[in-house]
């Protein structure tokens, strides 16, 4: 009944007892027996485990009955950043019947904040919501159901997030494996990398000097071994966010590093979960379709050793899964879908198909159809580095003429602190950003104001300087508009501006063959991991998805107008100063006329006002498609204000550009919606 698995990683053989499933069937019921992936099985630990066994017997009916050889795995994933909602752990624990439950905290701009907190106090750096909020409460509960658990909310500091959740379970009386995987901190580094003169990837700029952190996005090997070791709890700093998924399915179909097609596969069903509620109707171009926000349910995907899954949600929670909303999420935060780049696989996405499974409450979808190569020699790095200090007011103003009032604050408040700087001898703002929320300043041109204005609106007036004293007088000249300005300035929002640094990301490659990966289980050094250069391919294959155009040349046209919204889905999301817009036709009838109209030249001068131009001309915005899923993928360069905690705009990840698209016009085409009734 129990598998023993013989693995040999790095030229060292390693022996565990392969995660099983025993399944009894008396009537409809079905005993699951949970093995837990260790490298012994005690006598006690047999009779325990059938004592478990007759336990979930008694209290558990199952619909599924699986062989002694694992078919499918459920893994759901709880949080798509740090401070997603403390809901999602008890539904999934509860209702989710899983054997991994996965959180992705990290981005840029989140491992900016943890390092700046570590700078302040040694033992944070690490997402305490994972520990406090999302498993102290269910520990016991995840440790009876036998869910192993997945998490990069070791941020910058993974070991002290390992000693936090040690206290949880011995507070609980429990004995359990937590592992800890380090590597990725590339700090110790920087004199050495200084010295190569790397330059960003992006940019071109030099590599910075007040460097403030540097971390290297690990993939889903070191999940992998951490799993076949034993581990109950897995702990990361940095990886690239699909790994905490395309891990576990690694470790338990035994998937090797070659096996591009299904690495690929399982890559993407940790792209379409890592964000948590996106892909189950949240920020859904159809919101108002979504039922009960309140009780979104989180995502759960079922995958088999072949690579295809079924994603759903737990029955009973609200959200919606169906071919949008996971479509959406599918082109969010990519670049060439064709050649998605993971430390792991090279993903090609884009006949990757999405098809609604009928009959499933809340929805469900089967996704299928991407396809792997082997990944580059490097990983990618992202640095941080300290580049000024930057304070935000925010203000409400209402009554008449409340565009033209809120505008004129700003203006007032900006030259009174200018005039203070030149008394004192302080150089001006390095950078400034008014908006008037409410008239629509971020559409630009497509702004559709109407006679007179609103008449409510809000100040938002962001500045940034070299120096932190500057922005603190800065901050003290808000409270007076209220007394000194314009009427019917009700507030200022937090109260006085707070003064922050301006983190601003670089990133780079580094060969993979100078970092080790060291995995420590309950404070014991277990493994140390080294990317083998054999298993390495850098040819790169050119992109085949970029402006692709053989079959619209002879389209109908027609008197017709739509607006973009009446036929495609749109999300945004963004990568540094970069952001990605998405776009899903409504039905396959409709891909060709969005090919047509929505060129890359097209979306550039939409968003130009927006798009930081430079001497080169080149063109900012480059288009892919992804034909099996009937989208298109809008990749807009400079488009973010630097981006991140660097940005002065309200907007500075792009997440509303895909619904500002929304009102883009198709023009002159046919009755596009007799073609499909």
């Amino acid at each position: 009944m129990f598998g023993l698995l013989i693995l040999r990683t790095g030229g060292v053989h390693h022996v565990s007892i392969l995660q099983q499933r025993l399944c009894c069937c008396r009537s409809d019921l079905s005993i699951h027996l949970n093995l837990k992936n260790t490298s012994y099985l005690s006598r006690s630990y047999y009779q325990n485990a059938k004592k478990d066994c007759r336990n979930v017997f008694q209290s558990y009916k199952c619909k599924r009955y699986l062989s002694t050889t694992q078919k499918t795995v459920r893994i759901g994933c709880a949080s798509g950043f740090w401070g997603d909602t403390a809901t999602s752990v008890p539904q999934l624990v509860f209702g989710g019947k899983l054997d991994f439950l996965v959180f992705d905290y990290l981005s840029e701009i989140t491992m900016s904040l943890l390092t700046a907190s570590k700078a302040k106090f040694p033992n944070q750096g690490y997402a305490p919501d994972f520990v406090h909020t999302a498993i102290a409460p269910f520990i016991k509960d995840i440790h009876k159901k036998g869910i192993r658990v997945v998490s990069n909310a070791g941020g910058v500091n993974p070991h002290a997030c390992a000693a936090a959740l040690q206290e949880v379970v011995q507070k609980a009386d429990l004995n359990m494996k937590i592992a800890v995987i380090t590597g990725d901190d590339l700090m110790a580094e920087k004199d050495l990398l200084k010295e190569t003169e790397i330059t960003d990837m992006e940019s071109g700029n030099p590599f910075p000097n007040n460097l403030h952190s540097m971390n290297a996005y690990l993939g889903a090997v070191p999940i992998k071994r951490a799993l076949d070791l034993g581990a109950d709890i897995v702990v990361t700093g940095r990886c690239v966010d699909s790994g905490v998924v395309l891990g576990p399915l690694m470790h338990s179909f035994g998937w090797k590093q070659n096996d591009y097609d299904r690495l690929a596969a399982g890559s993407l069903a940790g792209h379409l979960i890592e964000c948590g509620a996106q892909c189950t109707g949240g920020i859904f171009t159809d919101w108002y379709k979504v039922p009960d926000w309140d009780n979104i349910g989180f995502p759960i995907v079922e995958c088999s050793s072949d690579g295809t899954f079924i994603l759903s949600k737990p029955p009973k929670t609200g959200g919606l899964v169906s071919f949008g909303t996971v479509a959406e999420q599918l082109v969010y935060e990519i670049g060439d879908p064709s050649h998605y780049l993971l430390p792991d696989v090279t993903c090609d996405f884009s006949k990757a198909t999405i098809t609604e499974v009928p009959d499933v409450e809340g929805g469900a979808v089967k996704v299928q159809g991407a396809k792997g190569s082997s990944p580059s020699s490097d990983y990618k790095v992202c640095a941080t580095y300290l580049d000024g200090y930057r304070a935000t007011a925010v203000c409400p103003v209402g009554g008449p003429r409340a565009v033209e009032k809120a505008r004129r604050t700003a203006e007032s408040i900006l030259k009174r602190t200018r005039r203070i700087f030149k008394q004192l001898g302080l150089d001006d703002f390095t950078a400034v950003n008014v908006q008037i929320l409410g008239s629509e300043d971020t559409y630009g041109p497509h702004a559709k104001n109407k006679d007179g204005g609103p008449r409510e609106a809000v100040v938002w007036l962001a500045v940034r300087h070299s120096q932190k004293r500057a922005l603190e007088l800065f901050a003290r000249e808000i409270a007076p508009a209220g007394t000194g300005m314009a009427p019917g300035l009700t507030g200022i929002v937090g109260g006085r501006p707070r003064v922050s640094p301006v983190l601003k990301p670089f990133f780079f490659l580094y060969p993979k063959t100078n970092l080790k990966v060291d995995i420590n289980i309950n404070g014991v050094h277990a493994e140390t991991i080294q990317e083998d250069v054999l298993c390495i391919d850098d040819a790169v294959t050119p992109s085949l998805s970029e402006n692709m155009e053989g079959d619209i040349k002879d389209l109908p046209s027609g008197p017709h107008k739509y607006r973009l919204e009446e036929l495609a889905y749109t999300r945004s999301g963004d990568k540094g100063d970069t952001a990605n817009i998405g776009v899903v036709a409504r039905h396959p009838l409709y891909y060709p006329y969005l090919k047509k109209a929505l060129t890359a030249q097209a979306v550039e001068e939409y968003f130009q006002h927006l798009i930081q131009k430079d001497d080169t001309g080149t063109p900012k915005v480059r288009r892919y498609e992804l034909p099996g899923i009937n989208g298109l993928n809008f990749v807009l360069r400079n488009s973010l204000g630097g981006g991140g905690v660097a940005s002065l705009r309200s907007d500075p990840q792009g997440k509303a550009y895909g619904q500002m698209l929304l009102d883009f016009k198709i023009k002159y085409v046919p009755d596009l919606k007799s073609l499909i009734d």
